[in-house]
């Protein structure tokens, strides 16, 4: 079995972690679908249950396929271990009832999904968890954000959708010297891209939903860190159970085997759509690192292995105009999912981010004519020519 810490490649890694086959020797990896699991012994089920020994117990925290997921994901991201879950939201949402308690108090970005913002602005204020929200990119923010109680920053790099790049070193920072945690979601980069614990965060957080099983087939979720942090997540999931199914867990595994074949196509065809869109006369601007007009090219540059596979762009003439793009489109799927094969259009203002309040989404930069596309691998001509049907007017 490859392990990172044989010091293979990461596209070795990504074929070869986690294998351990059964008695059968089988070469691919096998999928366990049961729900719980039979001991020699009363003696041996008894020590399972306590943990005195190793071995799978019941499917909702330990599966063979799951364990063979979670050992792929840490060695592609550096990691010490790694907790799957049934999505990115409940990966979130895991690691904040493991690190946190009511009168801790939370600073993030701004420049999150609507989901995570809803998480921690709505429902985890419900349990005595208060939240700062900061400029994604305000350095100066985040440091006069810091309370006595603060426990967790959680930033999401780049940002959704407007692709604002944080800095995940200068953030980590501020983070430790009060005491604190870096979480850092992952999920527009993959492991392929960025590797958030060498530049100083503390865990990584995913939505295995998107890049890492890369063609739209299932829900999951992960947090990767050091044991101290997920054997905590465990003692959470364990109890509440938002598990990864092993078939959806067996699924992601073999799409982390072609994860930097697709994510490097994909971001090429990011950058050539980029540039081609700002060069169309109803495109008012485009967000994108990989271009030397983003406020954060260079950082990206720096702390990315490219610009990645999504872009935002806004359109002159508001929603109406914005609408128009997105209904003449005749191949690129409307849906609000990201890091497919399929390339995807969507408008934030009324879909990801619909849920939040006007306010909220004018402090996050998210106007009416904004539109985020997570480019797949179609060919980049026919992409142009889907779009351009809508920018005509």
């Amino acid at each position: 079995m490859a392990d990172s810490k044989d010091n293979y490649d990461l596209d070795t890694l990504a074929v070869r972690a986690g294998i351990d086959r059964s008695q059968f020797n089988e070469h691919s990896e096998a999928m366990y679908l049961t729900s719980s699991f039979v001991f020699d012994n009363a003696a041996q089920a008894a020590a399972r249950f306590s943990g005195a020994e190793e071995g799978n117990v019941y499917a909702r925290f330990s599966n063979p396929t799951v364990t063979a997921m979670q050992t792929r994901l840490a060695a592609l991201e550096g990691g010490e271990a790694c907790i799957a879950t049934a999505s990115g939201m409940s990966a979130i949402l895991s690691l904040a009832m493991s690190m946190l308690q009511a009168g801790d108090h939370v600073v993030a970005s701004l420049g999150l999904f609507g989901s995570t913002q809803q998480l921690f602005g709505n429902v985890l204020s419900k349990f005595g968890i208060e939240t700062t929200f900061v400029p994604a990119t305000d350095l100066a923010a985040y440091r006069d954000a810091v309370r006595a109680s603060t426990k967790l920053f959680f930033i999401e790099t780049p940002s959704n959708p407007l692709t604002e790049v944080v800095d995940i070193a200068a953030v980590a920072a501020v983070a430790h010297e009060a005491g604190a945690i870096l979480a850092v979601d992952n999920c527009f980069c993959s492991p392929v891209l960025q590797r958030p614990l060498e530049l100083g965060a503390d865990v990584v957080v995913h939505s295995a939903t998107k890049y890492l099983d890369g063609q739209g087939r299932v829900l999951g979720g992960a947090v990767v860190g050091p044991k101290v942090i997920t054997d905590e997540v465990f003692k959470f999931l364990r109890t509440a159970g938002p598990t990864l199914s092993p078939f959806n867990a067996w699924v992601i595994l073999k799409g982390l085997e072609t994860l930097r074949i697709r994510m490097d196509a994909q971001s090429a065809s990011a950058l050539e759509l980029a540039r081609w869109l700002e060069a169309q006369p109803g495109v008012a601007r485009v967000f994108y690192p990989g271009l030397p007009s983003h406020p954060q090219h260079e950082l990206a540059m720096r702390q990315q292995k490219s610009g990645g596979a999504i872009l935002s762009f806004e359109v002159k003439g508001g929603r109406e105009a914005a609408w128009r793009v997105v209904d003449s489109t005749k191949m690129i799927s409307i849906t609000a999912n990201l890091g497919d094969t399929k390339t995807t259009i969507t408008h934030p203002a009324t879909t990801t981010h619909g849920r939040i309040s006007p306010e909220a989404r004018a402090a996050a930069g998210i106007g009416d004519g904004l539109l985020r596309i997570a480019v797949g691998l179609e060919s980049i001509d026919d992409l142009k020519a889907d779009l351009a049907r809508g920018l005509a007017g």
